[in-house]
Formats: C-alpha cells, sequence, structure tokens
C-alpha cells in the first residue's frame, strides 16, 4: 500500500485528478469534426462539454458526503467503474444526443476522482501541507492538459474521434486496477450517524455560511470557469476562423497549457515560502493580465493565433497559482467534513464553467470577443474577490469560526496549531502522530 508523503502517493492522487482534463482535452480537437460527423452544429456539440460539467457537479455533491460516511476507496472503486463504462459509451455514440447523455455520465463517475482525491489530501495532511500537497498534485497533473490535446490531435488525425474515448477507457481501467492494489482507506473517523439527504444540505449550509469559504471559493470558480470557456470556445475560434488543423489545434492548445505546468511546479515551494494567500494574489493578478491581454490582441489586431496562445498561457500559469491555494484555504476550516466541502466546491465550480462554456459557445459566431470577454472578465473579478477580502482571509473578523486554520511547521517536524481557547495547550503533533492519525484526529488521540 502507498504512504502518505511518498512521490507515488502523489502521483496516484495526482492521475485521479487529472481525470477531469484527459476526459475533456483529448476530445476537443475533434469537436470540429465531430459536429460535421454527427450532423450537429457547434453550440450543439459545445453541449457535450455542458452536460459533462454539469454531470460533474452532481457527481460533486455526491460522492463528499457519501465518503465521508462509507471511506473513500469504495466510492472511489464505483466511480472509477461508472467513469470507464460511460466512456465506452461515449466511443460507442450513434449520434450526437447519445454523445452528450453519455458525457453526462461520464462525468458522474469521473468526479468522484477528483473529490475524493481532494478529500484523501484532507485526510492526510493539515495546514499548509494541504496546499503544498495540492500544488504537487497540480505540477504532475499540469502535464495532462499538455499531453492530452496533443495525444488527442494525433489520434484524431489518424484514427477518428472514437479512438480518444477508447484510450480513456485504458486509462480508467489502469487507474481503476492501482487504487484497487495499493490506495489504502484514509478515513479514519466516521460520523456516528448514517447519510441523511437533509443532514447532508444542512451540512453543506454550514459550509456555504463560512465567509471565508465564499471568499475562496469565488476565486476558484471564476479561475475555472474562464479555463473552460477557453476550452469550449477555442477550438471553434482557432480552426473555424483561424483555419488551424485539428493537430495544429493541438500544438496550440498544449502550448497555451504549459503556462500551468510552469506555475504548478514552482507553486509548490512558493506556497511554503510567502504563504497561500500571497500566492493567491500572484495568480490572480496574471489571471487578469492574461484575459486583457487577450483583449489588447483584438484591439491592436496582433497575429491572433500567436497572441491569443500567449495570453492563455499567462493565464493558465494564474490559473494554477490561485485555484489550488484557493481550494485548500476554503477546506481548512473543515477537517472533519472534508469530503462535504470538496463537493461543494466543485459543484459550484462545474456550475459556473458549464454555464459560462454554454454562453461563450453559443455567442460565438464570426468573431473572437465573446471569448476575450469572458477571459478578460474572470481574471479580473478574481483579482477583485482577491483583493477585497484579504483582511477577512487573515483573521479580519471577530468570529473565530470565519478565520482560516492557523498552522505552523514546527523545527521538530511536526505541526503547532493554535493555542486551543479552552485548555491552552498548543497541540502539538509529532511527525508520528500525525502518520498515525491521519492529519485530522486531535493530537494524542488514537485513530478510530
Amino acid at each position: 500500500m502507498f504512504k502518505a508523503d511518498t512521490i507515488v502517493m502523489t502521483a496516484l492522487l495526482a492521475l485521479l485528478t487529472a481525470f477531469g482534463p484527459v476526459a475533456t482535452d483529448m476530445y476537443v480537437p475533434s469537436m470540429p469534426d465531430i459536429g460535421r460527423l454527427l450532423a450537429a452544429d457547434a453550440s450543439t456539440v459545445q453541449l457535450t462539454l455542458s452536460a459533462y460539467l454539469v454531470g460533474f457537479a452532481v457527481g460533486q455533491i455526491i460522492y463528499g458526503p457519501i465518503s465521508d460516511n462509507y471511506g473513500r476507496k469504495p466510492v472511489l472503486l464505483t466511480a472509477l467503474a461508472l467513469f470507464c463504462a460511460a466512456s465506452l459509451a461515449c466511443a460507442a455514440a450513434p449520434n450526437i444526443e447519445a454523445l452528450i447523455a453519455a458525457r453526462a455520465l461520464q462525468a458522474l463517475g469521473g468526479s468522484g476522482a477528483i473529490v475524493l482525491a481532494r478529500a484523501i489530501v484532507r485526510d492526510l495532511y493539515t495546514g499548509e501541507r494541504v496546499g503544498r500537497e495540492l500544488s504537487r498534485m497540480g505540477a504532475i497533473m499540469s502535464f495532462a492538459p499538455v499531453l492530452a490535446p496533443l495525444v488527442g490531435g494525433i489520434v484524431q488525425a489518424w484514427l477518428g474521434w472514437r479512438a480518444n474515448f477508447i484510450i480513456i477507457v485504458a486509462v480508467g481501467m489502469t487507474t481503476m486496477a492501482v487504487t484497487w492494489r495499493s490506495l489504502p482507506e484514509t478515513l479514519r473517523r466516521r460520523p456516528l450517524v448514517p447519510i441523511a439527504i437533509v443532514g447532508a444540505v444542512r451540512s453543506s449550509g454550514t459550509i456555504a455560511g463560512n465567509r471565508v469559504f465564499r471568499a475562496n471559493l469565488g476565486i476558484a470558480a471564476l479561475s475555472y470557469a474562464g479555463l473552460f470557456a477557453w476550452i469550449s470556445g477555442s477550438p471553434f475560434v482557432l480552426q473555424n476562423l483561424y483555419g488551424l488543423s485539428a493537430f495544429e489545434f493541438s500544438v496550440a492548445f498544449a502550448i497555451a497549457c504549459t503556462g500551468s505546468l510552469i506555475s504548478a511546479a514552482i507553486a509548490a515551494s512558493l506556497v511554503m515560502r510567502i504563504g497561500m494567500d500571497r500566492v493567491i494574489g500572484l495568480g490572480t493578478f496574471a489571471l487578469a493580465v492574461g484575459g486583457l491581454a487577450m483583449i489588447a490582441s483584438l484591439a491592436f489586431e496582433l497575429a491572433p493565433v500567436a497572441s491569443f496562445v500567449v495570453a492563455m498561457a499567462l493565464y493558465n500559469a494564474g490559473l494554477m497559482f490561485a485555484m489550488p491555494q484557493a481550494i485548500a484555504c476554503a477546506m481548512m476550516p473543515f477537517p472533519d467534513r472534508a469530503g462535504a466541502a470538496s463537493s461543494l466546491i466543485g459543484f459550484v465550480q462545474q456550475i459556473c464553467a458549464a454555464l459560462l462554456g454554454a454562453f461563450v459557445g453559443h455567442m460565438l459566431g464570426q468573431s473572437a470577443w465573446p471569448l476575450a470577454g469572458t477571459l478578460a472578465a474572470t481574471g479580473c473579478l478574481a483579482l477583485a474577490v482577491w483583493a477585497g477580502s484579504r483582511n477577512l482571509r487573515s483573521g479580519g473578523t471577530d468570529d473565530t469560526k470565519m478565520r482560516p486554520v492557523g498552522v505552523q511547521i514546527s523545527p521538530l517536524g511536526g505541526e503547532v496549531r493554535p493555542p486551543d481557547a479552552h485548555s491552552g495547550q498548543s497541540g502539538y503533533c509529532s511527525a508520528a502522530e500525525r502518520a498515525r492519525n491521519f492529519g485530522d484526529a486531535p493530537c494524542g488521540d488514537a485513530a478510530a
């Protein structure tokens, strides 16, 4: 079994979080061809992406609370099985309507992978180590949006769009086998009462009522929605308007993703040096600059493909600085409800992305302005949310429940939590004790 703080565990969790990019980015170069072969216009083909995001959103809400009660591993294996079956249905879809439905089911399965990967991180780590681990996962995962469209473009050119989904099935089955053999159960403390819909809704309401959570969620949702505006609009802008082939588009798409690859590699160490909030600030600034650069490229009639790719690379760099840290900050106040918090974050992200992607797909015609304007808006709004909520996130509220959890790294290798309000004890956790308790159980308590 894989253990915490090992590269193989981080790699497996990164692979699980890469299911979304792989399932989407591999077939993006094929979207115009899918429309031609299945007799569907651009806005209808774009619904295969929106349906995926809606299915992903529903899955985000379902998996977290269920895994909080029944464990991470069995729920994860069930989700992976559904993902593989739905991916096979995508490959066999006879028409666009069947493909849209199969994509929704594919997302319902794939969403479990990313929700449970985040929850497992929260099971194993605390404090800024959560942000560091998510950044490490992001550094590994960031290869997926670079490689997936390249592979998808090559497969599209040689074998057609259906072969991409066959490859996705193979990746899913391999991941399921590794998970079954090597992933331990990380949930050690489970609720004493069975899951109930009313209780899950009430729990989500409690989480959403936290102002720190909402501020960080806003940053994560805006940055992610901008990404999917690019994913849904760029195939038609770069191929139909600017004349790129499917393979040329996949190369341009991959180059734009190198920004996330570089920033994810930097963020893992940067967050431990300057803190998560400043990394989020750098990220939101890059998001805004990238979106505005795309506006400038159209306004000044710069080389369209090159300027779009450079602007999106900058946006993607900001995304990998801002989003993992914002998610980590949003989850930190809820160590006992990490699954529910992760589910709520994912639900809001996917719904925002689905709505914005559908909007861009509907507005695109013979102009790239809807795509550029959307990216500029999401980037600037994310920066505004960060700037407007700094006092709140740094503890500028009298309500202690609204403050982020403060954790410092001890020179002895453990973590020092803030003093307990009742006992006055610092809550020092040794490395061995933390490993035994999987990061969540109070120091000195044995794991359940």
